[in-house]
């Protein structure tokens, strides 16, 4: 017998962008409650790491923006 869970991409493979949309998804099926608590509680532990996939990507991004920024300023001095 086959779950749902056996059906979803590891979070570690998922993008940003689908890392947020599926986390929006866990958040309004717990919030619709009805769940019985084990499904409840595999929702819960997969919104989570949804979560930490989504900071990851964030800081990433975030550092990114900072490597770039700190380049354009080294140019900057290089050209004074």
């Amino acid at each position: 017998m086959t779950s749902p869970a056996d059906d979803l991409i590891p979070v570690a493979e998922l993008d940003y962008e689908q890392a947020r949309d599926e986390l929006a998804d866990v958040v309004a099926q717990l919030e619709r409650g009805g769940l019985g608590l084990d499904e409840s509680l595999a929702l819960w532990e997969r919104g989570e790491l949804l979560a930490k996939r989504c900071t990851e990507h964030l800081e990433g991004a975030r550092g990114r923006i900072e490597a770039a920024l700190n380049a354009e300023d080294a140019e900057d001095a290089e050209d004074e």
